[in-house]
């Protein structure tokens, strides 16, 4: 694949980062698993699972009852925030992450990290990738006003990068990802190694589906990220 030619339009590839490049969804499990029950709420893991990718404020208000006090979110949150710093040292990428990163940078794309973790979330993650070099905008929930499944965090990551919706694919690993990505027209690749299954991927709109960035950087010439760049 080469790089793009002089004059044309700049393509790009959203990332979304927690269980798609970095091997954390199921320490965010964990994490906010212990602020539930930190603040009485005994939340079983499989439910907080599937709703990883939400927002941290999204998530909170899904998995709690209805008539609670809702002062006790700030709670939740802030002690997730907390015992999800204690997993930073444990942050690792997922086999063949930078390398897919790397490809997509070095064939001309944009690559944005699309991501709605908290800021200092973000570094740790970043610092994990060690990829900066080929990663030209990353958001943080601090630039969207409403969470996944909105997609305000992927507007911002496509003006970060300067580039328009339909010259863009997102690559993600929950179901959260492929519905923000489908309100702006933007095809999600699912990846599986954030722990949701290939056929919940697809049934939320995917238009392919990989076990992980290893799988996708080798097959990445037949894959969307491969058609938009012969596009």
């Amino acid at each position: 694949m080469n790089r793009r030619a002089a004059g044309s339009r700049r393509k790009g590839v959203l990332f979304d980062v927690d269980g798609t490049l970095v091997d954390s969804a199921y320490l965010h499990t964990l994490a906010w698993w212990q602020a539930f029950r930190q603040s009485g709420f005994d939340v079983p893991m499989a439910r907080i699972h599937r709703c990883v990718g939400m927002g941290g404020a999204r998530l909170v208000d899904h998995l709690l009852p209805e008539g609670r006090d809702k002062s006790v979110d700030e709670d939740v949150l802030a002690a997730h925030s907390g015992i999800f710093g204690t997993y930073w040292p444990a942050l690792r990428p997922l086999e063949g992450a930078r390398d897919l990163l790397v490809q997509c940078r070095e064939s001309g794309l944009a690559v944005a990290l699309a991501s709605s973790a908290r800021e200092q979330d973000l570094k740790a993650l970043r610092a994990s990738l060690a990829a900066d070099s080929f990663i030209d905008a990353a958001t943080s929930a601090a630039d969207a006003k409403e969470s996944k499944p909105e997609p305000d965090i992927l507007v911002a990551a496509l003006r970060a990068v300067g580039i328009e919706a339909p010259d863009s694919v997102y690559v993600g690993d929950a179901v959260w990802d492929v519905y923000a990505a489908a309100r702006l027209g933007i095809p999600t690749i699912g990846v599986t190694c954030g722990g949701t299954s290939e056929a919940e991927l697809l049934e939320a709109g995917a238009v392919e589906v990989y076990s992980g960035p290893r799988e996708l950087l080798d097959g990445l010439r037949d894959s969307a990220i491969g058609k938009l760049l012969a596009g």
